[in-house]
């Protein structure tokens, strides 16, 4: 009960916290933005992304060039937008549609706190198997990305998350090792 207390209320700090930081960059975001990337002056990166293989087996790793983007939050978002847009290849989407990033904050220690939209929740669909590679292709894509995560804590709308299908827990931080 205390551990859960105690998670609970990091959560609710982290989100404070990422709310006062989002309220500064909000007063950022009137300035004007170029509506296009330009690739001549953007370097591009290779990111690694998981998807579900489509008989359900496994996962399917897929190269792809995403502009470089230097804050934290613009990369995750980057990276989760691209498994919500899915597969080039014969692989399937393995997150719920319409999951996005609110929030996403990485401590000293490698926990990433990540906030996903309510879409993640309200719009999984599956079983055990889907739960496994909707969080296993989430996982594994931050791993691949973001090494300096070494765990992740999921939440859903600024709410701690127990599960996305009742058989996997979220109330703790996944340690990104045991998602090979």
């Amino acid at each position: 009960m205390i551990r859960r207390l105690v998670v609970v209320a990091l959560v609710i700090g982290v989100l404070a916290w990422l709310g006062i930081r989002w309220g500064h960059r909000r007063v950022k975001a009137a300035e004007p933005r170029v509506a296009s990337v330009d690739t001549l002056s953007t370097g591009l990166r290779t990111a690694r992304l998981y998807f579900a293989a489509r008989d359900g087996s496994g996962l399917v790793a897929e190269a792809r060039d995403l502009p470089e983007r230097g804050e934290l939050h613009d990369r995750v978002a980057q990276l989760v937008a691209e498994l919500d847009r899915g597969p080039r290849g014969s692989a399937v989407a393995a997150l719920p549609p319409g999951t996005a990033v609110l929030h996403v904050y990485l401590d000293d220690r490698g926990l990433m706190t990540l906030d996903l939209s309510r879409a993640f929740r309200e719009r999984f669909e599956g079983g055990t198997t889907a739960e496994y590679l909707a969080l296993s292709s989430l996982v594994r894509t931050l791993a691949a990305n973001v090494p300096q995560a070494k765990r992740v804590l999921i939440v859903c709308g600024g709410e701690p998350l127990a599960s996305l299908g009742g058989h996997l827990p979220l109330d703790r931080p996944l340690d990104v090792s045991d998602w090979p």
